[in-house]
């Protein structure tokens, strides 16, 4: 039994099946938890030592370790095509995404000027926070998932309805 398993065999039964229903987005939510820890982690880490004049960088570097954990966690076992070209539509749209998760952080400083000393260092402190670990997560995060399962992981066997050349050949 898979560990997955025993964590939905816990689950009371009228929330197992609704559990079962999304467990790929509940498997996305969940490694999104991880990595966003890692993220910040990672974020806060090089901001405040380092890297401390270049946030916009740091956010960069997070977000980049951030994804290969998820591909790690979330999709290396994913199959359905080959890994390389897998692995390389995945990092392609995470790619993306990394500028995505960033953008708000650089308007924040660069645009806004939500920075020392045009602003206090609280300010820039929940403007850094809001702009690069909410509001880019959020947006990120939207993009990626769409993305991913429209080109990345698409699904095998679309839900489509039978059309008449189907109907006819299947008499």
């Amino acid at each position: 039994m898979s560990a997955v398993d025993s964590v939905l065999a816990r689950i009371p039964q009228p929330y197992r099946s609704l559990a079962i229903q999304h467990r790929e987005l509940l498997k996305f939510g969940v490694v999104g938890a991880i990595t966003f820890f890692i993220d910040t982690g990672i974020f806060y880490a090089l901001k405040l030592t380092i890297l401390s004049p270049k946030p916009v960088t740091s956010k960069v570097i997070a977000v980049l370790v951030a994804t290969i954990v998820s591909y790690v966690l979330n999709f290396r076992t994913r199959g359905g095509r080959r890994r390389r070209y897998e692995a390389t539509l995945y990092f392609v749209i995470s790619g993306i995404g990394v500028g995505l998760y960033s953008a708000p952080l650089w308007v924040s400083r660069y645009v806004l000027h939500l920075q020392t000393p045009f602003t206090s260092r609280l300010v820039e402190e929940i403007a850094d926070f809001t702009a690069g670990q909410i509001i880019g997560l959020l947006v990120g995060m939207a993009f990626r998932w769409w993305a991913f399962r429209k080109w990345v992981f698409p699904a095998e066997q679309p839900d489509r309805r039978p059309s008449a050349r189907d109907r006819i050949s299947a008499r």
